[in-house]
């Protein structure tokens, strides 16, 4: 139902507009809203006029209207002025309400579709009937944005990302959880993941700069027909999560560029205790020398380059082998070699995967 809130604005604004005063009554006689002191219209005036076939009434100075939605009585109106122009206003503060309620239920039924859309709540021959009725297009490009916004309840993001994205372009905002705002955007037949790219920096960028959001994105695939949306969701929820864990310092991932990431993530726990004890044994990788560890992934950095290594940390390259051969001592890998360095990157990813699940329990 539309918030009492936003009845008092619109009646407000028709008032200030007019100079006619409005009050809005619930069907058992009390005030919803009101731009002057009604206190002199008593109960049993409106149950009256309720109870009555005619769909508007002159009482006195005021003017009785009906407010209905899909038919149902839900709302009386009285305009105060004993004059045609306050009966013209009256009828067209109905019109407005049920405008008002039209589009409050089409959104409420939106949001619901679209969450049980999301997690596959729906039939497909319901998704097709319910799209139709609810004027939503079913063949158009559509990817679905999750923005990670770390503030449990909190409409600020959800409402900032409105302003951002239009309905009428065929963009969506929702949520399943308390601490995601999820954006389903749809795309011209030749946008393509570059402009989907640069949507996501912009929401990251401009919630930066002007919400002082600190807030992260994953987006799945590019979907074509609005039943596959929750794989896209599902995708967009994979990137955001396997972003966390292994590209800490990215504020956006795809799901099409998480790589190995992809794969450690959907490992089972004890395949990757197995196989992070057979790489380091005893050593815990998560007392390594830092010094090693930043020198290694600069290494990895470089492609393995000992002399561009060496240059861009600003150290003797004898200073970079010893380093290098420190950590060969400590698990028997020569990250110098593809296979032993391919061998250590992955190991340390699945150890980072590792510590995540520990901090989740």
């Amino acid at each position: 139902m539309i918030s009492t809130q936003i009845i008092e604005n619109c009646i407000e604004e028709l008032r200030i507009i007019t100079k006619v005063n409005l009050a809005i009554f619930a069907l058992d006689g009390t005030e919803v809203a009101s731009t002057f002191d009604s206190s002199d219209i008593p109960e049993y005036i409106i149950k009256g006029f309720v109870d009555s076939p005619a769909d508007s009434q002159v009482i006195g100075r005021d003017h009785l209207f009906k407010i209905t939605d899909e038919g149902e009585l839900a709302y009386i109106l009285i305009a105060r002025g004993n004059n045609d122009e306050s009966y013209l206003i009256g009828k067209i503060a109905v019109s407005q309400m049920q405008q008002l309620l039209t589009a409050y239920k089409e959104r409420f039924d939106r949001n619901n579709f679209f969450q049980n859309l999301l997690l596959d709540n729906l039939l497909l021959v319901d998704v097709y009937n319910r799209a139709k009725k609810l004027h939503i297009e079913v063949m158009v490009p559509r990817v679905v944005l999750i923005i990670e916004t770390g503030t449990e309840k909190d409409g600020t993001a959800a409402e900032f990302l409105r302003g951002m994205f239009s309905s009428q372009s065929g963009d969506f905002i929702t949520a399943v959880d308390e601490s995601n705002v999820i954006l389903i955007k749809a795309l011209d037949q030749k946008e393509g993941y570059t402009e989907v790219e640069h949507t996501a920096q912009t929401i990251v960028d401009m919630m930066s700069t002007e919400a002082m959001m600190n807030v992260r994105v994953g987006y799945g695939t590019i979907v074509q027909e609005l039943k596959d949306v929750s794989k896209s969701y599902k995708e967009a929820m994979m990137a955001l999560n396997v972003g966390k864990i292994f590209y800490v310092e990215k504020k956006v991932n795809s799901y099409g560029s998480l790589g190995i990431g992809r794969l450690i993530y959907q490992l089972p726990a004890n395949l990757c205790k197995i196989f992070i004890e057979e790489i380091f044994g005893k050593n815990d990788p998560g007392d390594f020398d830092e010094e090693i560890v930043t020198t290694v992934n600069k290494f990895f950095e470089n492609n393995l380059n000992v002399s561009e290594t060496s240059r861009q940390l600003f150290v003797h390259r004898n200073t970079l082998v010893y380093r290098v051969e420190k950590l060969q001592k400590l698990t028997g890998l020569d990250v110098r070699t593809f296979d032993d360095a391919l061998t250590f990157k992955i190991a340390m990813m699945v150890y980072g995967y590792m510590r995540y699940l520990d901090l989740e329990e």
